[in-house]
Order: structure tokens, then C-alpha cells, then sequence
């Protein structure tokens, strides 16, 4: 029943973030800017950050995806405000470890950012939940270059 419970909850925190994505917009005076591409899902995004003093000020996305890669983006950006760049790259390694089945989601690192872990059943959905944060990765290390899961 837990298991019911838990996959339940998985799809409402989907669907609603995939319907109302937080924090979709364009950072005009944004320090950090990197573009992302998930060929096999089709899924394209531009993050933007303004990092002031090695902290996140502000973060937001732009583009189109299926449910699980804007939701992902979406709740992303709520996690990442304020954090400094050490504890988002942190963060990127939990929520990776967690989508990919490295770790079963007890780490209170990510809160609400548990609910991923369902993603871990189905494999071809791992690239959709990282797009964002990967793209966070290149913008993080100001790279010039689109990032692609593929």
C-alpha cells in the first residue's frame, strides 16, 4: 500500500508541476545561461541563473518537454534558490544517485525532490528527470556549448 501511496503521490507532484511549472521565465541579468537537449524524448530547455557571490540569487527555465523533464525543471529551480554553487552541485549528485538507483532516496538532501525516485523503474525516463540538472552542471561551468543527454 506504501508503494500505492508513494507512485500516487509521484504523479499528482508531476502533473502538477508539468501543468505549472515554477519559475518559467527569462532571467534578464542572468551571470550564468547554458541550453540542454534530450534527443530521444525530444525535451529542449535554457536554464538561467544569477549567481551573486557564489550563490544562487535567482533560476528559472524556458523551453519544452514532457511531463517528467519539466517537472523536474520546474522543482529544480524552487530547490536550487539560495543555495550556494557547492551545495547545488551536491544536490545534483543526490538527485542523480536517486534517479538512477544508486540510492534509494534517504538522503534529506532533497525533500520534496524524493518523489523522483520512481524514475529509477523506468530507465528511459532517467534522461528526461537529469536534463535540467545536467543543463545546471554546463551552466554552472559557463559552458558554451548546448548539453545533450544522448
Amino acid at each position: 500500500m506504501a508503494t500505492d501511496a508513494l507512485r500516487e503521490l509521484y504523479q499528482e507532484v508531476i502533473l502538477d508541476h508539468s501543468k505549472n511549472p515554477r519559475n518559467f521565465r527569462e532571467i534578464d541579468n542572468a551571470s550564468h545561461e547554458a541550453k540542454g537537449h534530450n534527443p530521444l524524448c525530444g525535451d529542449r530547455l535554457v536554464l538561467y541563473l544569477l549567481v551573486e557571490e557564489g550563490v544562487i540569487r535567482d533560476v528559472a527555465f524556458q523551453g519544452a518537454g514532457c511531463a517528467i523533464s519539466t517537472a523536474s525543471a520546474s522543482m529544480m529551480t524552487e530547490a536550487l534558490k539560495g543555495k550556494t554553487e557547492a551545495e547545488a552541485e551536491k544536490l545534483f549528485g543526490s538527485f542523480h544517485d536517486l534517479v538512477t538507483g544508486k540510492n534509494e532516496g534517504s538522503d534529506d538532501v532533497l525533500g520534496k525532490l524524493a518523489v523522483f525516485g520512481g524514475v529509477r523503474d523506468y530507465p528511459v525516463r532517467v534522461k528526461c528527470a537529469t536534463l535540467a540538472w545536467h543543463t545546471l552542471n554546463a551552466a554552472l561551468a559557463k559552458k558554451e556549448e548546448a548539453i545533450s543527454t544522448e
